[in-house]
């Protein structure tokens, strides 16, 4: 007699091996899921660095305009007692305040546009994409305030003086009296970012809980 043949028994670690696979599929698609929400740390750096230097970049065009349209402050030289001394032709005049309120409204509208530009281009947002607002705001402000400065009218104003004459009106340096002008543009950038986020951007899934109890609808 022959005795009945009976399979043999599973081996103990195929289990495990399956609960292995499992895991590293798992893990694959979470990291396949990753590289599906958004750029990496290293990319989000990269684009605010290009965003921060364009952003410097169009300071020139800002410190451009503020030089043409800021109000002149008109300068008289006289000879007293024989040195030459300069004063303010309409010492009532606003054209001091007007160099200032012009630089402001100009910074506030380029950090308006310059921010609807970037949430269009990037719509996730971030961290480093909010500091190369900022940081790019202020770099644009300054470039732009200098520029203007070096364009507008010499800053030695006696010699200026001298050479127009006595009595004879010219264009006082273009300057910035408030230094906080500088931060319109990443205050405007900044405000109109989050807004935009706020209310356009992407929207987070809500968080799956598997423990919650799951309630269907009951038929009588």
């Amino acid at each position: 007699m022959t005795a009945p043949l009976t399979p043999p028994p599973p081996p103990h670690h195929q289990p495990s091996q399956d609960r292995t696979g499992q895991a590293h599929a798992g893990s694959g698609a979470g990291s396949a899921g990753h590289e599906q929400d958004g750029p990496g740390l290293r990319t989000e750096i990269r684009d605010a660095v290009l965003i921060a230097l364009g952003l410097t970049v169009c300071g020139v065009l800002l410190g451009l305009l503020w030089w043409w349209l800021a109000p002149h402050v008109p300068l008289v030289g006289d000879v007293t007692e024989g040195s030459w001394v300069v004063y303010l032709k309409d010492s009532e005049g606003e054209q001091a305040v007007g160099v200032d309120g012009t630089f402001t409204l100009l910074a506030l509208a380029f950090g308006a546009v310059t921010a609807a530009a970037v949430f269009l281009l990037r719509r996730r947002g971030g961290v480093p994409l909010v500091v190369a607002l900022t940081v790019g705001g202020l770099l644009a402000s300054v470039v732009a305030w200098r520029l203007g400065v070096w364009l507008g009218p010499t800053s030695d104003v006696v010699a200026h003086a001298k050479d127009v004459g006595k009595n004879v009106t010219f264009s006082a340096p273009l300057k910035l009296g408030a230094k906080g002008a500088l931060l319109a543009w990443p205050i405007a950038a900044l405000v109109v970012h989050l807004g935009l986020t706020a209310l356009f951007g992407p929207r987070d899934p809500e968080p799956f809980h598997p423990d919650e109890p799951l309630t269907l609808p009951t038929t009588e």
